[in-house]
């Protein structure tokens, strides 16, 4: 973490995205000692402890930013007890024999086991099939006040247990990975879109539509972190700060439309970063389905880009008019 203080406000159960902290490590200069917030139940600490993520304070988080920035991401680690003392040439190997993020497929280590349901809060909609592949609980929320009845579904579920759900649309989390060994995920995406079935994806979603489409992901140098990322919406003709934490990108031409190199029609980029031109939303012109790559439910983060849920709202219905409710 880059800012200097972590932990002064505590944490609190209302606040929680996730079922627990899913980092392996977590780095500060200077944790707080004690929270100091009206809402805190409990420390950052406690949660560390609880989750069992191992911590190191006292470090220049900012000196080791500006050498991601020039070097890229790299591997890490963090050594404590009798692992403490030893070699420096014996630590970094154990670093260093690591695995790499390029190549890992990450989702179900952090999806759900069993599916779950949240009813709609919003004018009810229909079913909506939620590939979990890290989903944030704001973004439940989010697809509940739009009248979807969320299903909330594991990482490996199949196509055909997404059609169990009789679902209206189909959504894809965000979530950790290379978006380039999540074949099983894209191969079912292909199917939805096959089937007409309107599709909306965000950050790890957008990358995976970028693969069913047929377009190429890579790694990012050093990957988009934090709420304050400037994103071009090029249908809006307006500047968007957007909340972002991913390390991969699509591969598309960021003017003009072109074809899928996979046959689902004309596509074009619909968003892009103002900071690097990496692209940053994808919208299928021929078939009911768009991605952004980043946070539209705004936790935490600015409240820019929450209108993409009533946009996906507007195309769901627009489809269910089209076609009379049927896939």
């Amino acid at each position: 973490m880059t800012a200097p203080h972590i932990g002064n406000t505590g944490m609190n159960s209302d606040d929680a995205e996730s079922r627990q902290i899913w980092v392996e490590g977590f780095v500060v200069r200077d944790p707080s000692p004690r929270p100091s917030n009206f809402r805190s139940e409990r420390s950052l600490e406690d949660d560390l402890l609880a989750d069992e993520v191992v911590g190191i304070s006292g470090v220049d988080t900012r000196a080791i930013t500006l050498v991601l920035r020039e070097a890229g991401v790299m591997r890490g680690g963090i050594f404590s007890g009798a692992d403490a003392t030893l070699p420096d040439d014996e630590q970094l190997a154990r670093v260093l024999a690591g695995p790499e993020m390029t190549g890992q497929s990450l989702a179900d280590r952090v999806s759900v086991a069993d599916e779950r349901v949240v009813a709609a809060t919003g004018e009810q909609l229909g079913t909506l099939a939620v590939l979990d592949l890290g989903i944030k609980e704001s973004t439940v929320r989010e697809l509940a006040a739009r009248g979807f009845e969320v299903h909330i579904l594991p990482a490996s579920s199949t196509f055909e247990q997404i059609l169990a759900t009789r679902p209206v649309a189909l959504f894809y989390s965000n979530g950790p990975g290379d978006p380039a060994a999540s074949d099983a995920q894209v191969g079912v995406l292909q199917e939805a879109l096959r089937h007409g079935l309107p599709f909306f994806g965000i950050c790890f979603g957008n990358q995976l539509l970028g693969r069913a489409l047929g377009f190429d992901t890579y790694k990012l140098k050093y990957g988009h972190r934090g709420i304050n990322q400037p994103v071009l919406n090029k249908a809006r003709g307006r500047v968007e700060i957007t909340a972002q934490n991913h390390g991969f990108a699509v591969q598309a031409p960021l003017e003009g439309t072109v074809d899928s190199p996979a046959g689902f029609g004309l596509v074009e980029v619909s968003h892009f970063s103002l900071n690097d031109q990496v692209v940053e939303g994808l919208r299928a012109l021929d078939i009911p389905a768009f991605s952004v790559q980043y946070h539209p439910e705004a936790a935490a983060g600015p409240r820019d880009a929450n209108y993409l849920f009533d946009d996906f709202r507007a195309l769901v219905v627009k489809h269910l008019n089209d076609t009379k409710g049927g896939l």
